[in-house]
């Protein structure tokens, strides 16, 4: 788990800052690798900040934002089940998104992402900036909880 301030970092788009999303450019594009990002809270702004390179389209396949658990579940294959346990912020539930969303888009390498931006939907173990981030490539994956302070725009 990792705490991040608003005063740190105030969007998302600055985890994914250009010279970051370049160096990420020139990874798949040297081993013809291609990234697709599945999206609940952040409500498509990290594939907004990749594609906001010229460019990506050479890299980039597609962003999913999947903002209901129906969602979830139709277009990710997120198991009903792993939600009514864990809840839809989970990494759990974010380790699901990104392994369905590589084998629907077939691509090498994915982003999840979920989270309670607020002002509503916390609880007592989930409060508001709640982040669950998950990476996969090809079989590997990884996942985090962040919590970031701030007010919804900062928390997404």
């Amino acid at each position: 788990m990792a705490l991040v301030s608003g005063d740190e970092i105030t969007t998302l788009s600055h985890l994914v800052e250009l010279p970051l999303v370049e160096r990420l450019a020139g990874i798949l594009l040297k081993h013809h690798w291609r990234l697709s990002a599945a999206e609940s809270c952040t409500g498509g702004l990290v594939a907004a900040s990749l594609t906001n390179l010229a460019g990506s389209s050479e890299w980039f396949e597609c962003g999913i934002v999947s903002y209901s658990n129906q969602a979830k579940q139709s277009l990710l294959g997120v198991n009903s089940q792993t939600l009514e346990s864990y809840g839809a912020v989970s990494q759990e539930v974010v380790a699901e998104m990104v392994a369905g969303l590589l084998t629907r888009t077939k691509v090498t390498t994915g982003v999840a992402v979920s989270g309670i931006a607020g002002p509503a939907g916390a609880t007592a173990n989930k409060p508001v900036g709640t982040v669950c981030i998950a990476w996969q490539h090809f079989d590997q994956s990884y996942c985090e909880t962040f919590y970031f302070s701030g007010d919804r725009q900062a928390v997404r």
